[in-house]
């Protein structure tokens, strides 16, 4: 059975939420996920070891057309040292596409910014009235107009990325 996952406002509770002034662009998505003792970085871990090929094929389109416009290769969003445990990671460690920028048992925010943008990924643990879910949260600050071109272009492919990939948590 496929998850309900919902667009929601970003948790105030959550630490990423002070990082939406000033933001271009940004969303969140929750489903209900019951956490069994799992820290966001496993949860998000377990994810992304299980990215969609369809996922993988769309992200290096992306690195081949953004090399033409002299942006960085982030390589693939499942990109994991197999043999690192959750427990080994830290703040600044590289994660998939991402690097680790902050770390607690209930959320984990990563990030990458290049000359066009900065963008920042929360996935936190929450429990509201005994139920309990997990919400991700995209923030973007665009610095320039290549930026704005680019998101242009992501943002549909995103909206479909992240409800793909929050399915993935509720089969892990």
């Amino acid at each position: 059975m496929k998850p309900s996952i919902s667009p929601i406002a970003v948790p105030a509770s959550s630490d990423i939420s002070a990082q939406l002034h000033g933001a271009d662009f940004f969303d969140c998505y929750e489903m209900p996920l019951v956490h069994a003792g799992r820290s966001a970085l496993e949860i998000y871990l377990g994810v992304i070891s299980n990215t969609p090929a369809w996922i993988d094929f769309l992200m290096a389109a992306r690195n081949r057309v953004v090399r033409l416009f002299g942006l960085k290769n982030l390589g693939a969003l499942g990109e994991l040292k197999k043999t690192k445990a959750a427990s080994d990671y830290r703040v600044g460690d590289r994660i998939g596409i991402f690097s680790l920028l902050s770390l607690t048992d209930n959320e984990i925010i990563m990030g990458d910014a290049d000359k066009h943008l900065a963008v920042k990924v929360s996935v936190c643990k929450r429990v509201e009235d005994g139920k309990e879910t997990i919400a991700t949260t995209t923030v973007v600050h665009i610095h320039n107009l290549l930026g704005r071109v680019y998101m242009f272009f992501v943002v549909p492919f995103h909206k479909r990325i992240v409800p793909a990939m929050l399915v993935r948590a509720a089969n892990d």
